[in-house]
């Protein structure tokens, strides 16, 4: 297995040239594969063809809007060694875990971790998913020729008719730039236990850590860089420790 002539694809989205990884689920799955060492190329996916995309691959979503309709996203692994495909960041690691157990510097998910990984990752996203859309989404780089098409998406998703109502600036900016520190202060917390970080498990990267960092990514790539230069000093500066750390497995194959 892990044929290097017959790498896994990994379906990500792509940005406005030159196209770099921003968005946050794939770029989770982006870190576990660097990680592992497996062989891998990128499939770069434009914003409106993602669910003709998944469509077409057969790879059921994960998961669904408010109103329970499909929520069409990525990434997505396709392995030729297997014949498998995968469609989520957390399930794409427990793949790689299960099917390539001797890749890397050790397993994803240290033994009997999976369930505290799963509820951490729901938390950790549900922390950045409230801030994002107004703090990030105006930072997004469409490509020129479907950025219409792609804005319209997200407001029909956010049931808004304007751009701007997808954003905030002067005052209420600063407000919720203040919260989103605050409620990152409640993440930190749990990366205080192991002193030697400057991951959860201290010197050892675990999916954890890729989950917050695929998140920290789309904050530096989206965000003002002025306030990503606010965001990797707070704390201590353990976000941009974190994110600086992480860098070793962030590269786009």
């Amino acid at each position: 297995m892990d044929d290097a002539s017959n790498p896994i694809i990994l379906y990500d989205i792509a940005s406005a040239p030159p196209v770099i990884p921003f968005a946050p689920n794939p770029s989770k799955a982006r870190y576990a594969l660097n990680f592992k060492g497996v062989h891998y190329k990128t499939e770069w996916v434009n914003f409106p063809d993602i669910p003709s995309v998944r469509k077409k691959l057969g790879v059921e979503t994960v998961l669904k809007h408010q109103d329970g309709s499909p929520f069409y996203t990525l990434p997505i692994i396709k392995d030729p060694s297997t014949d498998e495909l995968v469609g989520d960041s957390l399930d794409i690691a427990l793949y790689l875990d299960k099917t390539y157990p001797d890749h890397g510097p050790g397993p994803l998910f240290p033994p009997s971790t999976i369930g505290l990984h799963a509820a951490f990752n729901a938390q950790v996203d549900a922390l950045f998913s409230k801030f994002n859309i107004i703090l990030c989404l105006h930072g997004v780089r469409f490509k020129p020729e479907t950025a219409e098409k792609s804005k319209a998406e997200f407001l029909r998703r956010a049931g808004k008719e304007n751009w701007d109502d997808l954003t905030v600036r002067g005052e209420d900016r600063k407000r919720t730039l203040e919260a989103f520190q605050a409620e990152l202060g409640n993440l930190a917390k749990f990366y205080n236990f192991e002193k030697d970080g400057p991951f959860l498990a201290g010197k050892d990267a675990t999916y954890a850590d890729f989950n917050v960092g695929g998140w920290l990514r789309f904050v530096k790539e989206t965000m003002p860089e002025s306030e990503w230069e606010q965001v990797r000093t707070w704390h201590d500066g353990l976000w941009g420790n974190l994110h600086q750390a992480l860098e070793k497995y962030a590269e786009a194959k």
